[in-house]
């Protein structure tokens, strides 16, 4: 079948489509295309469709918005909520909340939360003003824990809102734990001696703290999988018609395989959260054959993609590279076989297909990642791997860049962590294309921590090797030690390090096993990775 030109189809979505999705629904398609949301259409005509006087629409939206309060019983897991909401219906934001009735009267702010696209526009403090209210009404006082960076622009928000630090009631001897607790006392209670109740109140809290996490997260995940339910209908809605016809256009491929890498990343992500249960609630989300079956496309087409590709990194590499490479590397680097890491080549064995196969997006679901991210290269007979990331993480990858510039100042290839070798991988090439990026680094026989665990787990042989072995236990305690190491020699915070590096154990990755060194005094890894 004849499948339609790509403006053939963006000219009937502007006549029909347009019209039947929601604000929400259009924001939703919008940030699948580009995560940093745009601030004007480009010349792209899909991008025109969903950007037609959006901006003007919600900024009517946020202006007309109201904050209504949930009853009790209408809340969830024992949260009382103020929802921001539009008058067209919509969900803007929302306030959790959390009512300790002893030793005083207390309200406990979960969090605020307002929309990506409607947020700096007021709302935040609108709500928070609200809440205020709602505590010199109640004469309860309110705590919260403030968890905003110093740096960050929106750090005085809660006193601009006359919230203050907890330490002005209770003095500054307390614990660490307490450090960014901030308290706001309604006018009946001012004058009244408060350093005991809070002090009782702040202890209740720390017990506490875990099962409102686990409320919390629980809360957090079926907030999430309803937005993705909503994002799939609104992209059901938007190719009705291809999928009707059975075409497949690379723009529908493409935002249907931004949509599910989004989900399983997301179904990764809460796996280990503390009190979620629910993991058989994303089978809520099921995909069409028809969408199932077509293949992955990981870069947007060009009708969409206004930016041109540029490189950083080093200039000698640039030149090396196939010359199609540097006109089209979106295209060319997609096109390259993906890298053979453990998990990928075990799920391809399981059912008898070779590497060559082709990945549907229906196989991204069943295995639970995407495979597509890291691709193979030789390049003058040397071995690279190329890492697709987001365009908008170009800057994190520069300060991963100079931080492990810094650690091989430091010369900390003569550092052993347990026996283990530190060595690095840093970024040698980046490339920008098609709302992605490429980062070159050196193929090394290594494989992710947590990859390398999962494998002594699952894989037969590797679970009778783990048996005798610990090795998954030699895996934890060389990765921490490194990371203690490192933070020490350049003066960080160990959470720093594990924020900004990956680590990598080695590997032989041809027989799948780990590098292990066996002696008499122990055994250890032949050496770790950061990248």
């Amino acid at each position: 079948m004849k499948q339609p030109a790509m403006k053939e189809i963006t000219s009937h979505h502007i006549s029909t489509e347009q019209q039947r999705l929601g604000l929400n629904e259009r924001l939703g398609l919008i940030g699948l295309i580009d995560e940093g949301m745009r601030t004007g259409s480009t010349g792209s005509p899909v991008m025109a469709d969903l950007f037609n006087d959006l901006w003007d629409l919600v900024n009517k939206t946020v202006s007309g918005a109201k904050i209504d309060r949930l009853k009790p019983e209408d809340s969830q897991n024992g949260f009382q909520i103020f929802e921001i909401k539009a008058d067209t219906g919509e969900t803007l934001g929302r306030l959790n909340m959390l009512y300790l009735k002893k030793p005083i009267p207390c309200y406990y702010l979960v969090y605020v939360e307002v929309s990506l696209p409607f947020r700096r526009k007021g709302l935040g403090n609108r709500v928070l003003e609200y809440f205020r209210d709602f505590l010199a009404q109640k004469s309860a006082v309110g705590i919260l824990d403030n968890i905003i960076p110093g740096d960050d622009p929106t750090y005085d928000i809660y006193f601009r809102q006359a919230w203050e630090p907890v330490t002005a009631i209770i003095g500054d001897n307390i614990s660490d734990v307490f450090a960014n607790y901030m308290i706001y006392v309604p006018p009946r209670l001012q004058k009244k001696a408060l350093r005991e109740p809070v002090m009782k109140l702040l202890h209740h809290l720390k017990r506490k703290r875990a099962a409102i996490d686990m409320r919390d997260n629980e809360v957090m995940v079926q907030r999430t999988i309803s937005e993705f339910k909503e994002l799939h209908a609104a992209l059901v809605l938007y190719f009705e018609d291809e999928i009707q016809k059975g075409a497949s256009t690379p723009l529908m491929r493409f935002m249907f395989t931004r949509f599910v890498t989004k989900l399983i990343a997301f179904r990764r992500r809460i796996a280990d959260l503390l009190g979620y249960t629910g993991g058989e609630s994303m089978e809520q989300i099921v995909l069409l054959t028809e969408i199932a079956e077509m293949p992955v496309q990981s870069y947007a087409p060009r009708d969409i993609d206004s930016k041109s590709s540029f490189v950083t990194g080093d200039r000698k590499l640039w030149p090396r590279l196939p010359e199609d490479m540097r006109k089209h590397p979106a295209r060319i680097i997609e096109s390259l076989p993906n890298y053979r890491r453990p998990s990928l080549m075990t799920w391809l064995e399981e059912r008898g297909r070779t590497p060559a196969h082709t990945l549907n997006i229906g196989d991204l679901m069943d295995l639970g990642f995407d495979p597509t991210r890291l691709k193979e290269i030789a390049i003058d007979g040397e071995k690279f791997i190329f890492e697709r990331v987001q365009a908008r993480q170009i800057p994190e990858i520069e300060k991963k860049r100079e931080l492990l510039q810094c650690i091989a100042s430091k010369k900390m290839a003569a550092f052993r962590t347990n026996n283990a070798q530190i060595r690095l991988n840093p970024p040698l090439l980046t490339i920008r294309d098609r709302g992605n990026a490429y980062i070159l680094r050196r193929k090394i026989n290594a494989i992710h921590w947590e990859e390398a665990v999962e494998q002594l787990k699952t894989v037969p042989m590797l679970v009778k090797v783990n048996e005798s072995t610990k090795c998954d236990r030699i895996i934890f305690s060389t990765i921490n030690k490194a990371n203690e190491i490192i933070a020490e020699q350049l003066g960080l915070k160990e959470s720093d390090i594990l924020d900004s590096l990956t680590c990598f154990v080695s590997w032989d990755l041809k027989a799948n096993r780990p590098k292990l060194m066996i002696e008499f005094a122990g055994n250890f890894l032949e050496s770790i990775w950061m990248a």
